[in-house]
């Protein structure tokens, strides 16, 4: 079970203590030492080459970050582009051969993973914790020890073309197709699926019939049991295929035919993040972002994900990134950068505060009430069982959606089992 306690402060000043030593230069004729240029003057007091790994989702936003860093500091930086699906693997593996880089760039659901292969070390953020949405903070720990330093929050809510349907009156999610049909397009809402499936953008619709994946505990820290079998995940499954069977769901429309479906005018409506709503006020559009209505009765609560940065445990300049990671990326200065560039609610608290963006502000309501994706190892098994599963049942080729499921739980529960 993954417990989440309150950051313990710790203080970090060792490090910069000895820095300031080193760099200062004294006459030792003289009876009172002089404070060298380094402890007068913004030069760096570190120096030496940090290697970090960003995937081609979150190089962009990072680029000014590193070069405003390297300028601070003096500290090179070999920021290194990765695939968004293998950079988690490789970090796993090349970590422990002394190959993988010094700091890691990624989501808070890696967390349990990493830290059962051993591959980050823990981090202090002392006093400073205090400043982060208490949600960023639990994101990133892990049997009561932090593991990352969150910069931004992100989840999936509704957006809606104004200029197609300019109010949403809808209270369950069966109104809001509805509607969407009263706009007379191609798609009264759209869903993104693909050849795989997407459970992340169904979970709101799964959590409102009280399903989640893992069951949670009273201060939120997920434990290893699953949540989504019995009366209530099978009465999700049925509604899934109902949704199929009215082609409101549709197998074959993947991510960027969803997007685009959005662009072209064809949908009032689309589940989605903030990671594609730049593009759709770039085009010119009116938009707004809304709660996704329940369909099962209870609250549609997204997962809620985190950004952040990790520290290998076997960093070859753990001083270098710690520099970054917990004193670099925790101001206000980078957070509201980090935010302006990225266009994802900041985690520290004094940043969120000065966002006047309605369509994020849309974005941080939807997911108010949402939980962080577990970030427990069991987690990582659950996905390709998951999707497959809706995405049969969305198609049709699962006769029976209730029988699917329950299989699909079973398979679930077994993964569970081998990792115990």
């Amino acid at each position: 079970m993954r417990r989440s306690i309150p950051v313990v402060a710790a203080a970090l000043g060792l490090a910069l203590t000895m820095t300031a030593c080193s760099s200062g230069s004294s006459n030792e004729d003289d009876a009172t030492p002089k404070p060298s240029a380094a402890a007068t003057t913004s030069a760096p007091a570190l120096s030496g080459t940090l290697t970090m790994w960003v995937d081609e989702t979150r190089i962009d936003v990072m680029k000014p970050i590193v070069a405003e860093f390297q300028e601070q500091t003096g500290i090179k930086v070999d920021l290194v582009q990765k695939v968004s699906g293998d950079i988690r693997t490789d970090f796993v593996k090349q970590v422990p051969t002394g190959q993988g880089p010094d700091v890691v760039i990624g989501a808070h659901d890696w967390t349990g993973e990493f830290v059962n292969n051993g591959v980050v070390a823990p981090i202090e953020l002392g006093d400073k914790a205090a400043g982060f949405a208490s949600s960023a903070v639990q994101a990133f720990t892990y049997d009561g020890k932090l593991y990352g330093s969150p910069y931004a929050i992100e989840n999936i809510a509704l957006v809606r073309n104004n200029k197609l349907l300019p109010e949403t009156k809808a209270n369950s999610f069966d109104d809001l197709i509805a509607e969407g049909k009263t706009a007379k397009v191609k798609y009264p809402v759209v869903i993104q699926q693909g050849d795989a499936g997407d459970a992340y953008h169904l979970y709101p619709l799964q959590t409102s019939f009280d399903a989640p994946i893992f069951t949670q505990t009273a201060d939120g820290s997920y434990t290893n049991e699953l949540g989504l079998g019995g009366e209530k995940g099978e009465a999700f499954a049925k509604y899934l295929a109902k949704l199929g069977n009215e082609k409101v769901l549709l197998a074959t429309l993947d991510g960027d035919k969803a997007k685009q479906a959005f662009l072209d005018g064809q949908t009032p409506y689309i589940v989605t993040g903030p990671w594609n709503t730049t593009a759709f006020k770039e085009a010119g559009m009116d938009i707004s972002v809304l709660p996704v209505p329940s369909a099962g009765g209870s609250e549609a609560k997204p997962f809620v994900g985190v950004q952040g940065a990790f520290i290998s445990s076997k960093s070859k300049n753990p001083l270098l990134a710690n520099e970054f990671v917990t004193n670099f990326l925790t101001t206000e200065k980078v957070q509201t950068e980090l935010y302006k560039a990225g266009g994802r609610l900041p985690a520290l608290t004094a940043s969120a505060e000065q966002v006047d963006d309605p369509v994020l502000k849309g974005f941080n309501e939807a997911g108010a009430t949402g939980a962080p994706m577990p970030s427990i190892p069991e987690m990582g098994a659950m996905w390709a069982f998951w999707g497959t599963t809706e995405v049969q049942i969305i198609s049709g080729q699962a006769k029976d959606p209730v029988k699917a499921w329950d299989k699909m739980v079973t398979n679930m529960q077994d993964a569970v089992d081998g990792t115990k």
